[in-house]
């Protein structure tokens, strides 16, 4: 017999998670995580959702990647004037979630966006190719479009204009970083007694971690 969708489940049984295992620095742990997943050769280990609400209260998510992560927060690249830029210019409270399946492993982050500085934000889009830096002035991201063959239209237009030109950024598109208030970790465990650690910022800057109920 085929199974349905209700019938698909998966026992995680990998490894465990307490607070002695973590380090009391968020952004540390996050890293460690994060070397993990890329020594795994997990596919796209940056990629993350990100939610972002809409004026009349509507929820959407959409994936993205982590270009850089420090301890001021989570960088990732975008057109401002995206659906994601003006609900984020409108209401600047974000989440994030990554999922790592290999390794059976999630985690979340919220807090509110800022743009990056425009040096962060040069430095990033000169580092991309050529044809990447084309995009960006090819796609008005987020508004229709006629057709498929309209968009490729303006990327061979502008790769005619471009052919002897630097490639300068758009002024409309940048870096913004997620600025965490929570950060949490979440592994899979035996019988869906899931192990989830969340780290929680307090007023003087400083990480308080709990455990949450699965």
């Amino acid at each position: 017999m085929d199974k349905t969708i209700a019938d698909l489940r998966k026992d995680y049984t990998l490894q465990g998670l307490s607070v002695s295992d973590v380090n009391p620095n968020p952004f540390i742990q996050f890293k460690q995580w994060f070397d993990q997943a890329l020594s795994a050769q997990l596919p796209e280990p940056n990629a993350m959702t990100i939610a972002t609400v809409t004026p009349d209260g509507k929820p959407r998510a959409r994936m993205v990647l982590l270009k850089g992560f420090d301890e001021r927060g989570f960088v990732f690249y975008t057109n401002y004037n995206s659906h994601k830029g003006q609900e984020l210019a409108q209401n600047p409270q974000a989440s994030l979630v990554f999922w790592w399946a290999e390794l059976e492993r999630q985690v979340r982050i919220c807090g509110r966006t800022e743009k990056a500085s425009e040096s962060e934000s040069d430095e990033y889009f000169y580092s991309r190719p050529l044809n990447s830096r084309l995009g960006a002035w090819a796609s008005n991201q987020s508004e229709v479009i006629e057709s498929r063959e309209v968009l490729e239209q303006r990327m061979q237009e502008l790769q005619i204009k471009y052919q002897n030109q630097d490639v300068q950024r758009p002024p409309h598109w940048g870096g913004l970083r997620v600025i965490p208030t929570e950060i949490e970790f979440w592994q899979g465990r035996s019988n869906r007694l899931h192990d989830r650690l969340l780290y929680t910022r307090l007023d003087d800057g400083s990480w308080k971690i709990v455990r949450l109920s699965p």
